[in-house]
């Protein structure tokens, strides 16, 4: 019998690092994420090719490493090529130039797919398909019938691969319906949040780095069934459950889309809708996996996202989450790294989704983190001449 499962694509990874503009994250450990994006999108990843130079060329890697990625293209029998930064349209057509018609995706690309495929409700298709359109026009030349020779696969699943033929104008015009709709989707968020405020309960919003396990620690505070899988971006629309403190106070807990390093532009633009929901909490709770090699970096991230989203002083607490693999994989250098990265306003709780260790210790620091916030607003409610009585 013939299977009806879609075949996997093989593919090359390659990634390059300029001299000059070395970050946080080693090359190495970038591809390393960038496979496990590459496997989260179906595809297998056969080999790897890496370059350091001293500035960017128009094909991407130099002419020594173009012959390099040609030849295992060949003996691997791969036809995709994935790269671990955003190519300029210039540069992705030069690339699949100099390889003969290799589909050849980038790392926005290739969220952008994963997002595709996680995305459940309206909202969410809606944000996804506006970042792969924002994303696609000005590649627009050349790249339809690119994917149409292709016939779809990683990197052109959504918008990709149903509208291969429209052209540019309808590309904008499609563009600005989306922007119309999530508009009404930002109203419709703005009167929930309004709504909210009236019954003044407090929000707490869980924000971090994706697989850093706060769809689980939502699970494991209200005892819900939210999905939580060892994927990245298991989670993409944002999620809210009720909670009761140990103080008794009701708390309304939203689970929000996992950030990442490189995260795209044109996701943070499409999902501002979703990131407002951070942005109108009450308090922050950044979720780390402390037990990752990487923790010290995704923490790092993270606050260089909360940001960018002019939250940073937003208050804040940190779960030190996975506590309980802390012994298998963080040294000690790195466990101090993140600890120093990810330290709070308020200070820092190790937690454990999967036995439950710390979250009765979390719930309080909750509590006490929400009433130091009542009596600071009461604070400047009384300064400004507008105390009242008000319960949270």
């Amino acid at each position: 019998m013939k299977s009806t499962r879609p075949r996997l694509e093989r593919a090359v990874l390659v990634g390059v690092e300029l001299k000059r503009r070395r970050g946080l994250w080693g090359l190495e450990e970038s591809l390393t994420e960038l496979a496990e994006l590459a496997r989260s999108a179906r595809a297998i990843v056969v080999a790897t090719v890496t370059q350091r130079m001293d500035r960017p060329t128009q094909t991407y890697l130099g002419k020594g490493k173009l012959e390099e990625l040609k030849g295992l293209l060949y003996a691997k029998r791969a036809s995709t090529v994935i790269c671990d930064d955003e190519l300029t349209p210039t540069q992705q057509r030069n690339l699949e130039k100099e390889l003969g018609g290799a589909k050849v995706i980038d790392r926005t690309a290739l969220i952008l797919d994963v997002f595709a495929q996680r995305a459940r409700t309206k909202d969410g298709r809606l944000q996804v398909e506006l970042a792969q359109h924002e994303y696609l026009l000005p590649r627009l030349a050349g790249q339809w019938t690119h994917l149409e020779r292709l016939g779809g696969g990683i990197g052109t699943r959504g918008p990709g691969e149903t509208q291969i033929e429209t052209d540019r104008r309808l590309v904008r015009q499609r563009i600005q319906k989306l922007k119309r709709d999530l508009e009404d989707v930002r109203r419709h968020r703005a009167r929930y949040r309004a709504r909210r405020i009236e019954m003044e309960v407090p929000v707490v919003s869980l924000v971090g780095y994706t697989n850093a396990g706060k769809s689980s620690l939502l699970n494991r505070l209200t005892n819900a069934d939210v999905m939580a899988e060892n994927l990245l971006f298991s989670t993409l629309d944002p999620i809210t459950r009720r909670i009761k403190t140990p103080a008794g106070r009701d708390v309304l807990l939203t689970d929000t889309v996992g950030f990442i390093q490189k995260l795209p532009t044109a996701v943070v633009a499409a999902f501002r809708a979703t990131l407002e929901e951070v942005q109108e909490s009450t308090l922050v709770l950044h979720v780390l996996d402390i037990a990752h090699p990487n923790a010290a970096q995704m923490a790092a991230v993270v606050e260089g996202i909360l940001k960018d989203l002019g939250i940073a002083d937003k208050p804040r607490l940190v779960a030190l989450n996975k506590a309980d693999l802390l012994d298998e994989n963080v040294d000690a250098e790195t466990l101090s790294r993140a600890l120093q990265l990810a330290d709070g306003e308020l200070g820092g709780v190790f937690t454990s989704a999967e036995t439950g260790t710390g979250l009765d210790t979390l719930l309080r620091e909750i509590d006490d983190a929400l009433s130091a916030e009542d009596e600071d607003r009461e604070l400047t409610a009384v300064l400004d001449g507008t105390y009242g009585p008000r319960r949270i």
